[in-house]
């Protein structure tokens, strides 16, 4: 059966919505005709009869078929798909600034400005929309606006005033505008439809909310669910965190439980995000400094998204790594990426970390935040934010008992970034103390890049030679190894997913 809406074949698909199997949640959306919305494979509504449905790759397509989100399995929450993504790309990047923000709030550039940060022609970046997502710049962004809206009018006690401001809206009066014609209501109409427990408290009489309107004296609080693909190796995630964690910047209080401090353009707060695995998601509560970080809430929630690697489709990963032979049996399903908040925070870790144990790399690297990291109070809670990069260029490191050249090496790096903020992780290879190691463990971590495979990291050496040798001898091979080669070849193997072979080597036992 052909679906031209969809890259996903609709028996499959049908198969899948019938069984709510959530390992397809947010790879393709069903279109009811006959009561005019569409869903998540998860639903749990009635199913409607396939002659009445209608598959696509993305709830955008659903919308621009004149569809609306369901109020029940709430599409706007669904993992991401990225179905066109094989390895990064100039449309990815371009999707990551405008759902960061780029395009909307008092900051915003236009289209020509970001084609050229993504350094291409605004004709060829549309024309990059309009083949990969199917359709428009401005219509994409606009449409991520009102569905992190929603996401929030549904799940938070926001006021509708509150909820414009984090979407990106300037006027409260286009937000409600805007609102009401993609998705028929108005946002206090929805918010009563979707059942919220507190009542809009918020203005809605169309005036102008600028910064100077922000409450600077209150912390803002705030609940939201974010979904996840099933499988998800939690406990090793939790695991390495733990082994690495940073006194009063992050915290796990329990087997479930990950939070730490961030800083984001200027905005300060923490999170707590809680496993539920029956729910295939995380309860992720959100404590901003104050009312001025609604601004950043989208690329917030965006980069906890990243840290837990929740939009990962696992199935179609294990499915490559699972063409290095030796490690077929071994792997751990539903093992992730645990990423840190800033590359630069994954940069300081690695130099950190270069030819120590993991305890003794925690070590320094508590040092290191304890003497040089911002303290803050926020509700109550005492915090200490990851030290800035100017913080790091100028310090002394005297408490720090390590070599001096690993000292100059972090004092480099910091002011590197302080220098050039939008340069390439590749670009701190001109850093002395600053090694290929360095470089890709900062993307691997401090970018989520899916395709590191650190060749020259020790245990992932020790780890694929162990394997191909006891390969060989379970098939009676004899030729010498190439070190070089193999990581080639396997590279290749599972390509665009080294990252998640490099962190199934690491949890080898």
């Amino acid at each position: 059966m052909v679906n031209h809406d969809c890259i996903i074949d609709s028996e499959i698909c049908r198969k899948a919505r019938l069984a709510r199997d959530a390992r397809f949640d947010g790879q393709f959306f069903t279109g009811v005709l006959t009561t005019g919305i569409y869903c998540r494979s998860i639903c749990p509504a009635v199913s409607p009869k396939e002659e009445n449905v209608r598959y696509f790759d993305s709830p955008l397509k659903a919308a621009n078929a004149g569809l609306r989100p369901c109020l029940r399995c709430r599409p706007d929450s669904a993992p991401g798909s990225f179905a066109w993504k094989g390895t990064l790309t100039t449309l990815e990047r371009a999707i990551r600034l405008i759902e960061d923000g780029a395009l909307t709030g008092a900051d915003a550039i236009n289209i020509e400005q970001l084609s050229e940060k993504l350094g291409v022609s605004s004709r060829y970046l549309r024309k990059l929309f309009s083949e990969g997502v199917g359709t428009s710049i401005k219509q994409y962004a606009l449409y991520r606006q009102l569905m992190f809206a929603k996401q929030l009018l549904h799940q938070t006690e926001l006021t509708i005033t509150q909820v414009g401001l984090a979407a990106g809206f300037n006027s409260i009066r286009r937000f409600n505008e805007a609102f009401k014609q993609a998705l028929k209501l108005t946002p206090s109409s929805f918010r009563k439809q979707a059942a919220s427990l507190v009542p809009d408290s918020g203005s809605s009489d169309g005036s102008i909310s600028t910064v100077s309107q922000f409450n600077l004296t209150e912390p803002v609080k705030l609940t939201v669910e974010l979904s996840y693909r099933p499988p998800f190796a939690w406990q090793p995630q939790h695991g390495f965190y733990q082994v690495r964690a940073v006194s009063n910047m992050e915290w796990l209080t329990s087997d479930s439980n990950y939070g730490r401090s961030f800083s984001l353009n200027g905005v300060s707060g923490y999170f707590d995000a809680n496993h539920n695995s029956a729910r295939n998601s995380f309860i992720v509560d959100i404590v901003l400094e104050n009312e001025r970080g609604l601004k950043e809430l989208s690329a917030i929630i965006g980069n906890i998204k990243r840290i837990l690697d929740l939009n990962a489709n696992m199935q179609a990963i294990e499915q490559e790594l699972t063409g290095v032979a030796p490690l077929k049996t071994l792997m751990i399903p539903g093992l992730r990426l645990p990423g840190t908040w800033s590359a630069f925070e994954a940069g300081c870790r690695a130099v950190l970390g270069q030819q120590v144990s993991i305890v003794q790399a925690s070590k320094l690297l508590n040092q290191l935040v304890l003497a040089y990291g911002e303290r803050r109070t926020i509700s109550d809670r005492e915090i200490i934010l990851f030290p800035t990069a100017e913080a790091v260029a100028n310090a002394s490191l005297d408490e720090l008992k390590m070599p001096g050249a690993r000292k100059l090496a972090l004092n480099g790096l910091g002011e590197f970034v302080v220098q050039h903020p939008d340069r390439g992780l590749n670009d701190w290879l001109s850093i002395k103390g600053i090694g290929p190691w360095t470089s890709a463990y900062a993307q691997m971590r401090g970018e989520s890049h899916p395709d590191i495979l650190l060749c020259g990291d020790l245990v992932v050496k020790k780890r694929v030679l162990a394997l191909y040798q006891q390969y060989q001898k379970n098939t009676g091979e004899t030729e010498a190894l190439d070190y070089g080669a193999l990581t080639k070849e396997i590279a290749k193997i599972v390509s665009p997913w080294g990252s998640y072979l490099t962190f199934q080597l690491w949890n080898l036992s």
